[in-house]
């Protein structure tokens, strides 16, 4: 029996922001991961091992998620230690935006990107 045919295959991850070129900073910082085209309203990291990428868009009237525009969508980025990612990542201008979350063995924590992204420090 073959598998039905795949009708897209998920490439790149595109942030809205202000500021292209310092969200990309923060996020290929986080991830480790280099900046693989710089345009300037456009910029792309590599893509992690399993292809996909971050891009980062310039938008003029970006909006952040906050209480009365709730997120659309995160990204949860999985750390041995999340104290250690966590002084990175406010190191690199981010905040954190929750109480850190027991996740049954498995804790997580919800932080936002300085254009206000919110994302998740996750262990597991």
């Amino acid at each position: 029996m073959t598998a039905p045919p795949r009708t897209g295959t998920l490439t790149t991850v595109v942030l809205d922001c202000h500021a292209p070129a310092a969200l990309a900073e923060f996020w290929g910082t986080l991830l480790d991961l280099p900046v693989a085209s710089k345009e300037e309203d456009w910029w792309q990291l590599e893509p992690m091992q399993g292809g996909v990428s971050v891009a980062f868009q310039k938008v003029e009237k970006h909006r952040p998620p906050n209480a009365t525009r709730p997120q659309q969508l995160h990204l949860d980025v999985k750390v041995d230690d999340i104290g250690a990612a966590e002084e990175l990542v406010l190191a690199l201008g981010g905040e954190v935006r929750s109480d850190l979350h027991p996740g049954d063995g498995s804790p997580w924590r919800v932080y936002a990107d300085p254009a206000g992204h919110p994302f998740c420090l996750v262990t597991d």
